[in-house]
């Protein structure tokens, strides 16, 4: 613990992170702003339910405790690595932010209406604000996880936990019917293009996250 508060001390006296950690908040702020209109017009202009080869044959399973709840104790694990270690914070929540982003334009732009029997999620509290009906195009569950994989790449276990979350929540999307297949294979490619647009936009921060991983590895 005296050594995560020294990490957190010697971060947030530095006054380009403090900068850079407080322009990484406000951007997941301004995406999930922007992700709310995006679903709402989405939802309120959706079309007709279209048919799936995948979900044609697979039953319907009761998943809403695992799509909220599950969800949401994955983002606490990543937010507790952020906590452990303050500087991957800017590149994680920027890179983040800018998945929120381009997920929401897609969703803007593609509005098939969701599978015609499909599991019940309860959306109380927060989950009305960024879970919507229309919003179909591309599974932001399969997507986070994954892209979570491609930034801590290089610390195996973390790389294949978060592979393995991501097909798991790929199977629980499926298997509530909430999202067509397509949604979540164009997932993979579509966040693998957006880690890589990160790495480019955000080449300063990523350097810092890179450096603290070097630190790790013993030699």
């Amino acid at each position: 613990m005296r050594k995560i508060i020294q990490k957190h001390k010697e971060a947030w006296s530095q006054k380009p992170f403090i900068i850079s950690a407080l322009l990484s908040l406000l951007l997941i702020i301004l995406s999930l702003g922007f992700n709310y209109l995006a679903g709402t017009y989405a939802s309120r202009n959706a079309s007709n339910a279209v048919t799936d080869i995948l979900l044609d044959h697979l039953p319907i399973v009761n998943v809403d405790f695992v799509f909220v709840e599950g969800f949401a104790i994955f983002l606490i694990f990543v937010l507790a690595l952020l906590l452990h270690e303050p500087k991957r914070m800017p590149f994680v929540l920027k890179s983040i932010a800018l998945f929120i982003f381009i997920r929401a334009i897609f969703v803007s732009l593609t509005h098939i209406g969701p599978f015609p029997l499909h599991a019940a999620i309860d959306n109380d509290l927060i989950v009305k604000y960024i879970n919507f009906t229309g919003d179909l195009f591309f599974s932001g569950h399969t997507g986070v996880p994954y892209l979570m994989a491609l930034i801590f790449w290089q610390q195996k276990i973390l790389r294949w936990i978060f592979i393995a979350l991501s097909l798991f929540f790929a199977g629980v999307v499926l298997l509530g019917h909430l999202h067509y297949s397509i949604d979540v294979f164009a997932a993979f490619f579509i966040t693998f293009t957006i880690y890589h647009i990160a790495k480019k936009f955000f080449s300063k921060d990523y350097k810092i996250f890179m450096s603290v991983h070097e630190t790790e590895t013993p030699t």
